[in-house]
């Protein structure tokens, strides 16, 4: 345990060297220099292993040389996303006039009747973006998030995703479950990302192939008749961002709660198909 924390030390000091340099560079070079970055670093400390692997159930015909197109620009769009953690607070502001919104007027009515929905996405170009407008447009709202495994770096960017992001921040599990079910009882609409593999989750068909998936959408649905906004985010210009709204989704009264996670899974899927080089593959889906 104590190496752990020594080695999460070491890692929260040269983030925080990289995020005072990415500060004072300013956001078109320092989005540059993380995507660069993370195109020649990512791989030391993902799996490449997992990310063909996932690859390969998405798309069985890939060949070598896509395959490794569609890798380098994941890392750049991760590497960009770790930059632009430094500029949230401008971002909200849109301080630099890059974020563009189709289907703003969903958002608008979902205001105007005071409504509350749960809005899904997965981990697409700045992802951090989705709360951040969501919250900005005026409507109440909760954001999952699991927290990060290294104490120190966490410590920063819960406080970022706090003051900038979205105010109510529910970590995932049964404490953070029980908070949202108060937050939704007032009212309040969920934001989170379905994309990520959780244990606590149930298995589903994800590109015709069982993983663990969260099931915390279709509870919602299931306790409070709620419906699903689909929120996907396309990265352009490379500091650039195109937020889709899209037609909320209503369920019936009989659609089982794996039924429901099921369908938002097509939906995952579809953005995925839409965007793979900005989808992070990192993840083990289907372990």
């Amino acid at each position: 345990m104590i190496m752990k924390h020594i080695k999460y030390f070491f890692q929260f000091l040269i983030i925080l060297f990289f995020f005072l340099i990415f500060k004072i560079l300013g956001l078109k070079i320092s989005s540059n220099i993380g995507g660069k970055l993370f195109q020649i670093i990512g791989p030391f400390f993902r799996s490449k292993k997992i990310i063909v692997s996932n690859l390969r159930n998405v798309y069985p015909e890939l060949d070598h040389l896509n395959t490794q197109k569609i890798i380098q620009k994941m890392w750049n769009n991760y590497g960009r996303v770790f930059a632009e953690y430094m500029f949230i607070k401008d971002f909200k502001k849109n301080k630099f006039n890059n974020i563009f919104i189709e289907g703003e007027e969903i958002l608008d009515q979902i205001r105007k009747d005071n409504k509350k929905v749960i809005f899904i996405s997965g981990h697409f170009s700045n992802f951090e973006l989705m709360a951040m407008q969501i919250e900005k447009s005026g409507i109440n709202l909760a954001a999952i998030y699991r927290p990060l495994n290294n104490i120190f770096l966490n410590k920063i960017m819960e406080n970022i995703r706090k003051n900038h992001i979205c105010r109510n921040q529910i970590k995932k599990g049964v404490g953070g479950l029980k908070k949202l079910i108060k937050l939704v009882k007032q009212n309040y609409s969920t934001a989170l990302m379905i994309d990520q593999r959780v244990s606590e989750g149930i298995k589903a068909n994800f590109f015709k192939k069982q993983a663990y998936t969260t099931s915390i959408p279709a509870q919602l649905i299931k306790k409070f008749k709620m419906q699903v906004v689909p929120i996907s985010i396309k990265r352009f210009e490379n500091i650039k961002f195109k937020i889709f709204i899209h037609q909320p989704i209503s369920f019936e009264d009989e659609d089982t709660i794996e039924k429901i996670t099921e369908k938002l899974n097509r939906v995952l899927e579809n953005m995925i198909l839409q965007n793979p080089n900005e989808w992070i593959w990192t993840h083990n889906r289907w372990k």
